[in-house]
């Protein structure tokens, strides 16, 4: 039996993403440009159909009318007509007042929908990590195990507990404390004493324990409706909860799981996917990472004159591209970019329908979909200077949104093509 036909998955995909803003202020994170030709989102769903895991609801919620577009159009590959789909649930308010209020409260409020389908078990995801995950063995090792529910965990430094959910584990993977984003803790691996087990969040639920723990859960006013916060830890000592160790299908030397939600992450991602030996493998026929791209013609490299190449070195560049005598290097360009004569650009990121003008020098960028930077611009090289006009990290990233193109050069800007 195929455990995963009576597996219905859940991709929370309604955050704010409020750490990944200016890119977030018109669309939702997970819909953010990833690699060039990938949307964030296209990295969990494409290890969902990987996992032969054909039934899957994504919750989308705040500025998902890109997200909605991308999946609707790219996502429709499965066979709906024996059950298969990948299907977006905005939120319907149908058993609350409120938006979502935290991941089980997300869950919660689409208990009609989930229960609809009748799935033995409900594998809970998140729309904004980067990583290869065969989740067909993590429900294996559910099986095996008899478990309630089981967690996705990878091992971290101790220094770095702050940022998780940690686990505490016996010998057996079954877990038996929790402790929240903790500044310090005692807790260590059996297997590795010098690493400690977190949550990615990734959690798969037999339906007939969630159901009634989320019942339960939206009575109770204390609770902030969180998994890692207010469900999970209750779960110890009443249910079967096990720990599954993360197995990459990235088959690299180190583990790669990202979480992409701030601007220093995820451009540190895309910078990883354009290095010689990059961690992260997009090339990897056994894992393919899929998505939806529109028909533009092949890339282009003009002009061959001194001073005057168009070329790119160390870089990913997409269909649609002309470099026309300018100079790429360790940089990301999404379909339907330009990068004009004598112009240098260097380690940056590229949305989709970006014009760089002439002379320009632009280095660590992230520039949106549809600016158009002007003849003689410099970005990246006078963090002062470039706060004055743009959105700069502490680590000195500098973020170009469209409004820019507005202000710089007055141009019609159609805020409503599809992205």
């Amino acid at each position: 039996m195929n455990g995963m036909k009576d597996t219905l998955g859940v991709l929370l995909a309604g955050g704010a993403g409020e750490r990944l803003y200016p890119l977030t202020r018109d669309r939702a994170k997970p819909a953010v440009t990833f690699g060039g030709i990938y949307r964030i989102v296209d990295v969990t769903l494409s290890n969902c159909i990987n996992s032969d895991l054909r039934r899957v609801y994504i919750l989308t919620q705040y500025k998902a009318l890109s997200l909605n577009r991308h999946i609707r159009e790219g996502w429709n590959i499965v066979g709906r007509e024996i059950g298969e789909f990948v299907e977006v649930l905005p939120p319907m308010k149908r058993v609350s007042d409120q938006w979502y209020q935290g991941t089980a409260d997300a869950v919660y409020q689409n208990i009609y929908s989930i229960g609809s389908e009748q799935p033995k078990h409900v594998l809970i995801l998140s729309g904004d990590h980067i990583y290869k995950m065969n989740y067909g063995l993590m429900l294996k090792q559910h099986f095996d195990s008899a478990a309630d529910v089981t967690l996705g965990a990878i091992q971290i430094d101790p220094e770095e507990t702050y940022r998780f959910g940690v686990i505490e584990v016996d010998s057996d993977n079954r877990v038996t404390g929790f402790e929240e984003k903790p500044t310090f803790t005692k807790i260590r691996s059996p297997q590795n004493p010098d690493k400690v087990p977190a949550s990615m969040g990734i959690y798969l639920f037999n339906t007939d324990v969630l159901i009634p723990i989320l019942l339960k859960d939206a009575e109770d006013e204390r609770s902030s409706h969180d998994f890692g916060k207010d469900i999970l830890p209750k779960m110890v000592d009443e249910y079967r909860v096990y720990c599954f160790d993360f197995v990459d299908e990235n088959k690299k030397e180190a583990l790669y799981w990202r979480d992409v939600g701030t601007l220093e992450a995820y451009y540190d991602a895309n910078m990883d996917v354009v290095s010689i030996s990059p961690v992260f493998n997009l090339y990897d026929e056994a894992w393919p990472i899929r998505t939806h791209q529109r028909q533009y013609p092949p890339a282009k490299f003009v002009f061959e004159e001194p001073g005057r190449t168009g070329q790119a070195l160390d870089s990913i560049v997409s269909s649609g591209c002309i470099i026309s005598g300018g100079t790429v290097r360790y940089s990301v360009l999404s379909p339907d970019v330009r990068v004009n004569s004598f112009t240098e650009l260097d380690s940056s990121i590229l949305f989709s329908h970006v014009n760089i003008g002439r002379h320009c020098r632009i280095r660590r960028a992230i520039i949106d979909r549809d600016v158009h930077i002007p003849e003689g611009t410099t970005i990246g090289f006078d963090a002062e200077s470039d706060r004055q006009k743009f959105f700069v990290t502490d680590s000195g990233i500098t973020v170009v949104t469209r409004d820019y193109s507005l202000f710089e050069n007055p141009v019609t800007v159609d805020y409503f093509t599809s992205e």
